[in-house]
């Protein structure tokens, strides 16, 4: 049994007296937001895109000959003739922050501050997540049924991804998909001999596949939630960049209180409560140029293990 010494000073009233060292707030809920960082992004000043797409790609006829006799074909290039317009969507949300907190509680840390770096990146996670699942611009929504394709046994497998790059086999930029989906690729690989070779983007170790690297993100949802259905997800595979014909974001530049592109903060004033409230508004949308810059592949089973001898 320990032994009590009365008469000092214990560590629990010392402690009273003590300067502690303190963090800023922690969000767990930050992610790295790599399909925001690896986009072409594409300034709106009117807040529309128009993507003018040619309508009959074998119109143009061509002679290619030996001889100068015969009569050169005469060609021209056909639009489509209602081309989609893009709208920049908003995400917005008002923070309230009472002033006595923020007059009386910001040090070490200022209260507003704090307040809104959380309330930023809870807005730019729900960007990433619009960008992916939006009814509209979203990536998921937008693959056309000719780029879509399925596992052959549900996990995802070397050729399952093989396949997906005839999709986007014009300069394929990244495949992006849920961690949990990265893994069952990872360990159909392993069981086949063939691991993976990462490469390093942002400082960051990647998983590649045929040299493209495999892009990690929560915001691409996994189905199913009972042990017998582990869940299902989709993988995406990209071309980025405007140049490349393929996928862009777009954002309204020139905002009022613009703190990053596309993203504003602007103060509204304080109510009869005392209470001080900023608007935080982000613009933003997405535009596949092409069809042939996005394909999928769905029905990825997440759930398989195997046993290894």
């Amino acid at each position: 049994m320990a032994e009590t010494h009365h008469g000092t000073l214990g560590e629990q009233a010392a402690f009273q007296l003590a300067n502690v060292t303190k963090t800023p707030p922690q969000y767990g809920a930050i992610t790295p937001r790599w399909l925001v960082r690896l986009l072409d992004w594409k300034p709106l000043e009117a807040g529309t895109l128009r993507v003018n797409k040619v309508r009959d790609e074998k119109s143009v006829e061509v002679l290619c000959d030996q001889k100068d006799e015969h009569d050169v074909p005469a060609s021209h290039v056909n639009y489509e003739e209602k081309p989609r317009e893009y709208t920049l969507s908003s995400i917005t949300t008002v923070l309230d922050v009472q002033t006595r907190v923020s007059d009386l509680y910001s040090s070490p840390f200022d209260q507003i501050k704090e307040q809104l770096r959380l309330t930023i990146e809870t807005v730019k996670e729900r960007q990433e997540s619009e960008l992916v699942n939006n009814g509209n611009y979203g990536l998921l929504k937008n693959v056309p049924a000719s780029q879509r394709i399925s596992t052959r046994k549900g996990a995802p497998t070397p050729d399952d991804l093989d396949d997906l790059l005839t999709k986007v086999w014009k300069e394929p930029s990244f495949f992006l998909a849920h961690p949990r989906a990265i893994a069952a690729f990872g360990r159909e690989c392993t069981r086949r001999g063939v691991p993976p070779p990462t490469v390093t983007l942002f400082g960051n170790p990647f998983l590649t596949w045929r040299g493209i690297p495999l892009i990690p993100t929560d915001k691409l949802l996994v189905d199913g939630k009972t042990k017998a259905d582990a869940g299902k997800s989709n993988i995406l595979l990209l071309r980025v960049g405007e140049k490349k014909q393929g996928v862009i974001g777009m954002f309204q530049p020139g905002l009022p209180g613009e703190q990053t592109p596309g993203l504003s903060v602007r103060f509204m004033g304080i109510n009869r409560q005392g209470i001080g409230q900023y608007l935080i508004s982000l613009y933003c949308s997405a535009a596949v140029l092409t069809d042939d810059a996005i394909a999928v592949l769905e029905n990825v089973d997440v759930g398989n293990y195997h046993d290894y001898k």
